[in-house]
């Protein structure tokens, strides 16, 4: 006889257990036997380890488009749930104080906060990336090396970059920085006092409005929330992201900072591998809007047969 949790609960409480008789009754608990599943992995996935499928190559070498990684989402702090698994719908959740803030040089897996124009991404979706400034850094790029509070920063060993590039950064906006000369930018803090300017308002204009404020520009200074000010104070830490892929990735240059309650968690390491939908050895255009390169799509078949069985149990850093 098969024993289960369920039978040995019931057990305990003395309930005796019922089996489904008719068809009606055999759909009635198996539903609820699906229900109970998915709140099982919906608690799971939002305070202890989640799974997550890298979609594009803006990490690789480190992490390969493909991967599938089990992510650690105790270090920054559990969650309630984010999302309904399996359904990929956003839910609103509550984000617990963890044992460590994101640094400098961790693999990061976070919320998307949209492009730099949007209040929020119009789709839930998570990102992986690295960590390159924390919140109260300073970060400029210079000759494609980046520097944080003045010190040159050492290049990933497994990262990518080309010699050079003349392409423009979207975020802030108004400046000529491009993506191998970037910069000075200050990462924000909470608590910092920040000093409204012409010159900056484009910068901490939608910041602001996603911590939930109205900001409206005068001629001779700005209303937040209908009073009259020429400062804001920052009520949340943020950090700053880049692919490891530099010339090939969507990042902080493009959209801006990512709020330390927007990191979800840190890549374990990698149970699955094989070529996505796309297949990275095929590429066949570039997407201006996303920043990304467009590949040639995958067959079933082409998959199998490129799986990555080197990869499995590698530990991403």
């Amino acid at each position: 006889m098969k024993i289960t949790w369920k039978k040995v609960w019931n057990v305990i409480i003395g309930k005796q257990e019922k089996k489904p008789v008719t068809f009606v009754e055999k759909i009635v608990s198996f539903l609820k036997t699906l229900v109970w599943a998915i709140c099982v992995v919906t608690i799971i996935n939002g305070l202890l380890i989640a799974s997550f499928v890298v979609p594009t190559g803006s990490m690789e070498g480190t992490v390969l488009a493909g991967d599938f990684l089990f992510v650690n989402k105790f270090k920054y702090g559990p969650s309630t749930p984010q999302i309904i698994p399996f359904f990929n719908i956003p839910l609103p959740f509550y984000k617990f104080p963890g044992p460590y803030d994101p640094e400098k040089g961790d693999i990061i897996v976070f919320i998307y906060p949209g492009k730099s124009t949007e209040l929020e991404s119009p789709e839930f979706t998570y990102y992986l990336k690295r960590c390159v400034g924390a919140a109260g850094d300073s970060l400029s790029i210079i000759d494609n090396s980046v520097y944080v509070n003045g010190v040159k920063e050492n290049f990933p060993e497994t990262g990518r970059k080309k010699d050079s590039s003349t392409e423009g950064a979207n975020f802030p906006g108004g400046n000529s920085w491009t993506l191998h000369n970037y910069g000075p930018i200050y990462i924000p803090a909470a608590g910092d006092i920040l000093k409204l300017t012409p010159e900056n308002f484009r910068h901490y204009e939608m910041l602001i409005r996603r911590e939930g404020h109205e900001i409206i520009a005068l001629g001779d200074g700005y209303m937040i929330d209908d009073v009259r000010t020429d400062t804001y104070t920052v009520e949340r830490d943020y950090c700053w992201a880049m692919g490891d892929n530099r010339d090939n990735s969507a990042d902080s240059r493009s959209w801006g900072y990512v709020p330390y309650e927007s990191v979800v968690g840190t890549p374990l390491m990698v149970y699955w591998s094989w070529l996505p939908d796309d297949n990275t050895e095929k590429p066949i255009g570039y997407n201006h809007m996303t920043g990304q390169t467009v590949y040639e799509k995958n067959s079933f078949g082409d998959k199998i047969s490129n799986i990555r069985w080197e990869r499995i149990f590698n530990t991403p850093d």
